[in-house]
This record gives C-alpha cells, sequence and structure tokens, in this order.
C-alpha cells in the first residue's frame, strides 16, 4: 500500500478531533441565545413587542431578552471563529 495514500487518508481524521476548550468555546454563543429565547418565553411581559403600547422605538429595540439573543449570535459568528483558529494554533504548537 502506498505510504502517501495511508497519509491523506488519516490527515481528515486529525482534523477532525476537536479539544473540550474548542467545543466549550464554540457552544458558548447557543446557549447565551438559548438563554435569551427562554428568558423571553418565561417572563414574555420583558418583551414588549408583543404589547407595545405607545412605546416609542428605543423602548422596543433595546429589550433584554433580545439582547441576550443577539450577544450570543454575534458571539458566536464574529469572535468564535478567531477564538477557535487560535485554539487550533494553540493545539498545533504544542503538539
Amino acid at each position: 500500500m502506498n505510504a502517501e495514500l495511508v497519509t491523506e487518508l488519516e490527515a481528515p481524521l486529525q482534523q477532525t478531533t476537536t479539544s473540550t476548550r474548542a467545543r466549550i468555546v464554540s457552544a458558548l454563543g447557543p446557549i447565551a441565545a438559548l438563554g435569551g429565547v427562554i428568558w423571553a418565553v418565561v417572563q414574555p411581559y420583558r418583551v414588549t413587542l408583543l404589547h407595545p403600547m405607545g412605546q416609542g422605538f428605543w423602548w422596543l429595540f433595546v429589550e433584554p431578552p433580545l439582547l441576550v439573543v443577539a450577544v450570543g449570535l454575534f458571539f458566536y459568528f464574529v469572535i468564535t471563529p478567531g477564538l477557535l483558529r487560535d485554539l487550533a494554533e494553540d493545539h498545533a504548537t504544542a503538539e
């Protein structure tokens, strides 16, 4: 069997293994967003979009549960990729 072929077959398996740190970091954003959704369901009176009663734009736009969801999504899509790259580089230099 060709050694180059075996190396190519094993390479994807090595790249798919992730550390516990990487899994935790990648789960932080979705957990925060889920927490915001749960907060909005448990305390629906905090989301005045459901019953605006003459509230202005900023009162409707700046809702704590919605901000928590937005921050969770921002963390997941903007911050997490860089952190995962740094963790992968750190893991590669440690080996």
